[in-house]
């Protein structure tokens, strides 16, 4: 086996718990995060042969591989993060499937199962090795894969000196999942040409376009009579919210919108006849449209209060993060290497916008263009989530295939 590490480390790495929790202040927003980068990553790090292995404030786990040929004098980095998703991933047991048949993958003794007529993707991985939950949590793959990739691919390296290449950077992250973890970046520190996140899903996964995002909180304030001689009186902020809701275009939601179509999906509502609350979270691909999806919620707001006569719905909208290909397009060398690399090794390159966001989305915009790779995890975020060791093993090939890349 070409990494006989690569599944082990994988192994370790999603057993232990480090999921995130967007009601935190704190950076990074759980000490198991800290805890994972500081007791499990840094001195794993060190072990492969990165050096100034540090730990920053920002909750990154930072160390560089240096050039051994100046002939090479890009500064390229990568980078993954340690949090995983809002499912339970407290005593993850990962089952691992060598020689799959194709068929039906009991999830331990959950009841719950993998199956093809469900999904699909599953017929692509006939004869290799997956990686499954056991139906009771999350794996993980998102993104241990990528941080189990980015360690196999610098040990690899420490130990084949005759692979030449440039100075690499290796960022280990907090808090991607909840949206904060890339905010407190130093792209100062980091000090590259260009890098990538590695936290894509199936093979072949290159992606330089995200959605711009933002967040709406909507506030509804009503006034509670008896419901008996409400006729006049009643004002119910539930039904604001549901009022509210019905004017935004109906087919524009996630479950009925895919490719370039952005779209409003209502998080969550909460509340009373007295007051509510909703969350919304904003996505489109183009600037034009991304700023008209804005303006169709404050237009409502507005239009809602006028007929209201008083200011009853409060809307607070915030950006979350720009579509990174604002800034890479600028240059396209990064997905141009990674792009040569993979149709080098075999791999059909997909270029695709991504449906969310990357930490690359942030980090682009404080100066260094970073697109995404993929990291091999497939139905993320869910006990159904798992990966193919062979796709992960691409991924280091692909890793190691850009740093040693000469034009």
């Amino acid at each position: 086996m070409k990494y006989p590490n690569l599944l082990d480390r994988f192994l370790t790495y999603v057993k232990i718990n480090t999921r995130s929790d967007e009601t935190s202040t704190a950076t990074p927003s759980t000490q198991s995060q800290a805890d994972f980068a500081n007791e499990v990553l840094i001195p794993e790090m060190k072990r492969v042969g990165l050096q100034n292995v540090y730990y920053l404030p920002n909750g990154f786990a930072i160390g560089t591989l240096p050039a051994n040929d100046p002939a090479f004098t890009r500064k390229i980095g990568f980078i993954s993060h340690m949090d995983t998703a809002d499912f339970n991933a407290e005593g993850v047991n990962p089952q691992v499937i060598d020689n799959y048949d194709g068929g039906t993958i009991a999830l331990g003794n959950s009841g719950f199962s993998l199956d093809p007529a469900d999904f699909s993707s599953l017929h692509k991985y006939k004869g290799q090795t997956l990686i499954t939950t056991d139906g009771t949590t999350l794996l993980g793959a998102d993104d241990k894969s990528g941080i189990a990739e980015i360690m196999t691919a610098i040990e690899y390296l420490t130990a084949h000196p005759d692979i030449k290449h440039g100075e690499i950077r290796v960022g280990f992250g907090p808090d991607e999942e909840i949206g904060v973890g890339a905010d407190k970046f130093d792209a100062q520190d980091f000090d590259v040409d260009f890098a990538y996140t590695v936290d894509g899903g199936p093979l072949g996964e290159l992606q330089y376009e995200t959605f711009s995002a933002a967040g709406a909180e909507i506030t509804f304030q009503g006034r509670n009579v008896h419901p008996g001689t409400a006729k006049g009186q009643m004002v119910n902020a539930l039904q604001l919210a549901i009022d509210f809701h019905n004017q935004l275009p109906a087919g524009d939601r996630p479950e009925k919108t895919e490719g370039y179509q952005g779209f409003y999906h209502l998080m969550s509502v909460t509340g009373t006849v007295e007051q509510a609350q909703a969350s919304y979270i904003v996505r489109d691909f183009e600037t034009e449209a991304f700023e008209h999806r804005k303006a169709v919620m404050q237009a409502i707001t507005d239009k809602m209060n006028q007929e209201l006569d008083s200011e009853r719905v409060s809307l607070t909208l915030k950006d979350q993060y720009y579509n990174m290909k604002q800034i890479i397009e600028k240059d396209m060398t990064p997905v141009n290497i990674a792009k040569a690399v993979m149709e080098s090794l075999g791999i059909q390159p997909l270029i695709e916008p991504i449906r969310g966001g990357t930490d690359g989305s942030k980090i682009s915009f404080m100066g260094i263009p970073t697109p995404n790779l993929f990291a091999g995890g497939e139905n993320m975020h869910g006990r159904f989530e798992y990966v193919s060791l062979q796709t992960m093993e691409r991924a280091v090939d692909t890793i190691i295939g850009i740093v040693s890349y000469q034009d």
